[in-house]
């Protein structure tokens, strides 16, 4: 694929079983989406466990994820780590084992020396030695860096930097990025809580933790903004708001686990640190979905 297609793509969730990557369950879930219209599959972000598996692991995930997929879905793969240059040998096995394109979370260990031009010269080194197109991650909420728009707009002049997930919801900063980047640079809103806004202003859509479970609802509701209706938009995003608010901001990984497997598909257990939700907590998320999705 030689370029990234707009629309609604999934964070997807890393199953595991006793500690050991559930292969079988992540490419089940991965084939249970191929009929929806999502646009494809991020795959090692956040919502992946990335930091929690190792480098061979990282590999089976993709080619997993890569064989399982239908041709028509894009792969978007994880590939950002501490130091540039393992940043690159992350890209280039990420290539190798089927990624369309790689999503780059900025180093932030030693967070008072990432400057814009230190940022900006780690950015180029990836592009320039990546065999795939690279989009930028703006998640200060994991990655407690904060960019800057006309950094951004410095990079998307590169060639091989195709775009941008914005996870910030600082609505201010990805006004000035739409405005100030190409056109054709693509800008992802990091979460269902500013889709709407996120494409009211400009964005090519969105990388959702929520359309892994509710990929039709997602992909309505950028259906309804595009074709100008926008009082059910407005109306969806709000139904949507609470549902999406306990999946990020409250119950996490753990708890969209947990709504996997209510929904039919595999959410796996979450590596450790990480634990399960306790009872309590399962019983409170499942009403939120029953209100706002209709379901279980």
């Amino acid at each position: 694929m030689s370029s990234l297609p707009q629309g609604i793509f999934p964070p997807l969730v890393t199953p595991f079983r006793g500690e050991v990557f559930d292969g079988e369950a992540y490419a089940a879930n991965i084939e249970s989406l191929n009929g929806t219209r999502l646009a494809g599959y991020v795959v090692l972000g956040s919502n992946g466990e990335s930091v929690y598996l190792d480098e061979d692991e990282a590999v089976r995930v993709i080619e997993t994820a890569a064989a399982a997929r239908t041709p028509e879905k894009a792969l978007i793969v994880g590939t950002g780590r501490e130091s540039t240059r393992a940043t690159i040998e992350a890209t280039g096995r990420a290539a190798a084992a089927g990624a369309d394109a790689a999503l780059v979370v900025p180093p932030s260990y030693y967070r008072g020396a990432m400057t814009p031009a230190v940022l900006e010269a780690h950015y180029l080194a990836v592009a320039e030695a990546a065999e795939i197109p690279i989009l930028l991650y703006h998640v200060p909420k994991f990655s407690p860096i904060v960019f800057q728009a006309e950094m951004v707009r410095r990079l998307s002049s590169h060639p091989g930097i195709v775009g941008m997930k914005d996870t910030s919801q600082d609505l201010v900063f990805l006004t000035s990025c739409l405005a100030d980047c190409p056109q054709d640079f693509l800008i992802y809103v990091g979460t269902a809580n500013v889709l709407l806004a996120g494409l009211t202003l400009g964005a090519a859509g969105g990388v959702l933790a929520l359309a892994n479970i509710a990929p039709d609802e997602c992909v309505e509701l950028s259906d309804l903004f595009a074709e100008g209706d926008t009082t059910a938009a407005r109306a969806l995003q709000q139904r949507l708001l609470p549902v999406n608010q306990a999946l990020t901001a409250g119950y996490g990984i753990p708890g969209l686990k947990y709504a996997h497997d209510l929904l039919g598909l595999a959410g796996g257990e979450t590596r450790r640190p990480l634990l399960p939700l306790c009872e309590e907590d399962k019983a409170a998320l499942k009403e939120i979905l029953r209100k706002g999705l209709g379901r279980p």
